[in-house]
């Protein structure tokens, strides 16, 4: 991968693959790390980039695995031995604040994000990539490597999730 690549890559995406980061942590700091990690991934893997996706599902691929990978080791240090981490059944809570943006956000930014916080790990990345990132339900399967069918099937629990949480928390604040 010569210079001029790797720098059109990052200046294209890095932005979107920081929020991206963000919204998985919760925390800037650890996003910051965890891109280091994103572009020496892609510096490792470009040469056998296919084409076969979009460069920018390929980033937010490498991206998804450079965060499950570090949750991952996050929960073998927290446990102090290897449980596989179940994606599926385990929630993608920030030990963390959100990310300082949040102070600008909308009350009802603020509160989606808080119960996103609850949602399962696949549930969140599906919600990200799609509302927050744009991504189409075919790029979001790329980059999750998924069928188009599961990625549908779980935004449309993750949707159902978070309102029938939104709703509890209105009832709660007795909004």
């Amino acid at each position: 991968m010569d210079d001029s690549v790797f720098h059109r890559l990052y200046e294209q995406y890095h932005q979107d693959v920081f929020n991206f980061l963000i919204y998985l942590t919760g925390d800037r700091n650890q996003s910051e790390d965890l891109m280091h990690e994103v572009y020496v991934r892609v510096l490792k893997a470009y040469a056998g980039f296919e084409g076969k996706s979009s460069e920018k599902t390929w980033l937010f691929s490498i991206a998804k695995n450079v965060a499950i990978d570090h949750f991952r080791k996050k929960t073998v240090r927290q446990k102090h031995q290897f449980n596989e981490f179940d994606w599926e059944a385990n929630k993608l809570v920030s030990a963390n604040s959100a990310p300082e943006d949040i102070v600008l956000l909308n009350d009802d930014m603020k509160e989606l994000l808080r119960v996103l916080d609850t949602c399962t790990g696949d549930q969140k990345m599906v919600i990200v990539l799609r509302y927050f990132q744009e991504l189409t339900i075919s790029e979001t399967a790329d980059t999750l490597g998924w069928t188009e069918g599961k990625v549908k099937t779980t935004q449309h629990r993750a949707i159902k999730s978070l309102q029938k949480k939104l709703n509890a928390s209105s009832d709660e604040g007795g909004r």
